[in-house]
C-alpha cells in the first residue's frame, strides 16, 4: 500500500506527512479540515474517521496532500516504516516515545525510523517539530531543510498563557515572532492546542489566509474514537477514546478534567496492543490512570503472546490505588461492564480506552444505562 501511494498518488503532489507517537490521526484530520475549509482542495489520507469530512480519504485537486505518517512496517517483506515511502515535502513531528515494541524492541530502532523520515525531506521543504520532546529535538540537526518548532513552553511558536475550556472547545493564545494570536478550537485538551499550532505553522507557510485558518480551527470537531461522546443516559456521559499509551491516557484524562471539571471521571482501560500490556510500561500506565477518580482494568488482550513480558492487572490496580485512585482489575470484559454499570451514578463520565473494539464496551455501557 505505501508503495502504491507513492507511485500513483504522491509523486505529483506536495505531501504533508504527519508523524509521531501520538496525535498524528487528529493532526492529519485537522490539516485536511483546515486546508479544505480554506479553499485549498487538498488530498488526504487519515487513519481514522474525521468528523465533518465525507470520509477519511480524498484525492482532492490541490497541490497539497495530507497523509498520516505511520511508523509501523510497510509490509511483511518490507520491515521499514510506511512513512519512508511518502515523499515528504513538509513533515510534522508531534512526539516521539517508545511504542510498537513488537517491531522496535529498543527505542534506538524507533528513533532511526523517524530519523529516516527527517532525512528524506528536500532542501526546499519544511520540518515542523514539537520542542516539548527532547527525543524530537535530537532529530532536528539532521533536517536538510528549514525547521519550525512549536510547544507548550518552548519553540518558535508557543503557548502564551493557559488553555481555556469552554462549551464548544478550547481557546488559547499562541506567540509567534513576538506576536500573539488568539485561537479557538472545537475540541478539548492542551494536546490538541499543540496539534493546532503544528497545523497553523503548515497552513501559514503555505500562504493560507490567517482568518480562513482561524475560522477552520474553530469549527474542527475531531475524529471518531478520540474522546468521542457516545451519549448521555441517566445523567452519565459515555466517551470512547483510542488512548493506549501512558502519555495518551494522561493527555485524554487531562482533557476530560478540563471539559468536565465537576464530574467524577471513571476510566475503563483495555491493554489491547502488544505494547499496552507490557510490564515495562506498567508503572507509567498506572501513574497516568491514577489521574482518574475511578479505574477499571480489563484483562491483557495478548496475555498468551506476551507471556512473562505482560503485566498483572491486579498489580497495576494496586499501584493505582497506592497513587490515590480507586481501581479494580476485572477477569473479563463482561465482569467489567457489569461492575461499571452497577456503580455508575448521575454526574459520572465513563471513558473507555482501547486501541481495539473493547468488545463494543462504549455501546454496551450506553445501552446498559438506558435499561
Amino acid at each position: 500500500m505505501p508503495k502504491a501511494l507513492d507511485r500513483f498518488v504522491l509523486r505529483d503532489r506536495r505531501p504533508l506527512v504527519v508523524a509521531g507517537s501520538h496525535g498524528k490521526t487528529t493532526t492529519t484530520a485537522m490539516a485536511a479540515w483546515v486546508y479544505s475549509r480554506a479553499g485549498a482542495d487538498p488530498g488526504y489520507l487519515i487513519g481514522g474517521a474525521p468528523i465533518g469530512l465525507a470520509s477519511g480519504f480524498a484525492l482532492g485537486g490541490g497541490s497539497r496532500f495530507a497523509i498520516e505518517g505511520d511508523e509501523y512496517n510497510a509490509s511483511y517483506f518490507d520491515r521499514g516504516p510506511k512513512f519512508w515511502h511518502y515523499r515528504p515535502e513538509t513533515a510534522i513531528l508531534t512526539s516521539l516515545e517508545h511504542d510498537h515494541v513488537d517491531l522496535y524492541p529498543d527505542f534506538e530502532g524507533l528513533e532511526r525510523a523517524f530519523l529516516g523520515l527527517v532525512e528524506r525531506l528536500p532542501p526546499t521543504g519544511l520540518l515542523i517539530a514539537c520542542a516539548d520532546y527532547p527525543t524530537v529535538e535530537r532529530l532536528l540537526p539532521a533536517s536538510p531543510c528549514r525547521v519550525v518548532t512549536y510547544g507548550a513552553g518552548a519553540g518558535d511558536i508557543r503557548l502564551a498563557g493557559p488553555v481555556e475550556s469552554g462549551e464548544r472547545g478550547i481557546a488559547f493564545e499562541l506567540e509567534e515572532v513576538g506576536r500573539r494570536q488568539r485561537v479557538d478550537l472545537g475540541v478539548w485538551g492542551e494536546h490538541n492546542a499543540l496539534n493546532a499550532m503544528a497545523v497553523w505553522a503548515a497552513a501559514r507557510a503555505d500562504g493560507l489566509e490567517r482568518d480562513a485558518v482561524l475560522d477552520a480551527l474553530a469549527t474542527f470537531r475531531g475524529v471518531k474514537r478520540r474522546l468521542e461522546v457516545i451519549g448521555e443516559k441517566a445523567g452519565v456521559i459515555v466517551i470512547d477514546d483510542f488512548a493506549h499509551h501512558a502519555s495518551e491516557v494522561a493527555a485524554s484524562l487531562a482533557a476530560l478534567r478540563q471539559r468536565f471539571p465537576a464530574r467524577r471521571l471513571v476510566a475503563l482501560f483495555e491493554p489491547r496492543s502488544l505494547s499496552a500490556g507490557r510490564l515495562q510500561f506498567a508503572a507509567d500506565l498506572a501513574a497516568s490512570l491514577a489521574s482518574a477518580d475511578r479505574v477499571f482494568l480489563a484483562p491483557v488482550f495478548h496475555r498468551e503472546r506476551l507471556g512473562e513480558e505482560g503485566f498483572d492487572p491486579e498489580e497495576v490496580a494496586a499501584e493505582i490505588e497506592r497513587l490515590g485512585a480507586a481501581a479494580t482489575a476485572c477477569s473479563s470484559n463482561d465482569e467489567l461492564a457489569a461492575a461499571v454499570l452497577g456503580e455508575a451514578r448521575p454526574g459520572d463520565v465513563l471513558v473507555t480506552m482501547s486501541s481495539g473494539s473493547f468488545d463494543g464496551m462504549p455501546r454496551r455501557l450506553a445501552d446498559g444505562l438506558a435499561s
